[in-house]
């Protein structure tokens, strides 16, 4: 599936190919809680880095996260932002190099929907803002990483698109 992104400026945009495209996961770690706001979490999904076509490159401004401010270790995430409108627009990270990580909220292209409480995951919750909720009742709820993968999900849940 074909998807197209863009910020609010309308500055930058991107298209990219992704076989998984439903927005599952919602990530609370402080990163992507203070890069993202909203809900308090950045909702990731994953496309084929080799078919990632960006519009408006001169006006993107890439961003690398301290992962641990106590030692300085840097997130292994590039993330990409308009640095006109401040929006991110997805995220690239060198150990799985095949990938790319657009936001969700980045994305113009209609999406999939995912029920919250049956098939959403939330993950990284140790990090949650206390004054963010998360559906009564969501099946699946992890402290840190859940041991499966963005495409895993996809292949698990018949929502991977050839």
């Amino acid at each position: 599936m074909e998807l197209q992104g863009s910020c609010h400026c309308g500055k930058t945009g991107f298209t990219v190919i992704s076989h998984t495209p439903c927005p599952v996961a919602h990530c609370f770690c402080s990163i992507c809680r203070k890069t993202d706001g909203g809900s308090g979490s950045a909702i990731n999904i994953m496309g084929d880095y080799n078919t990632l076509k960006v519009r408006g490159k001169d006006f993107i401004k890439e961003y690398r996260a301290i992962r641990d401010p106590d030692t300085g270790e840097l997130c292994g995430n590039m993330r990409y932002f308009c640095g006109e409108c401040g929006c991110h627009l997805y995220a690239y990270c060198e150990e799985y190099k095949d990938n790319v990580y657009p936001l969700a909220s980045a994305i113009d292209t209609p999406l999939p929907k995912v029920d919250p409480v049956e098939e959403a995951v939330y993950l990284m919750n140790d990090y949650r803002a206390d004054w963010v909720n998360i559906p009564t009742g969501a099946k699946h709820v992890f402290g840190q990483y859940p041991d499966g993968s963005l495409h895993d999900w996809h292949v698990e849940n018949n929502r991977y698109i050839d």
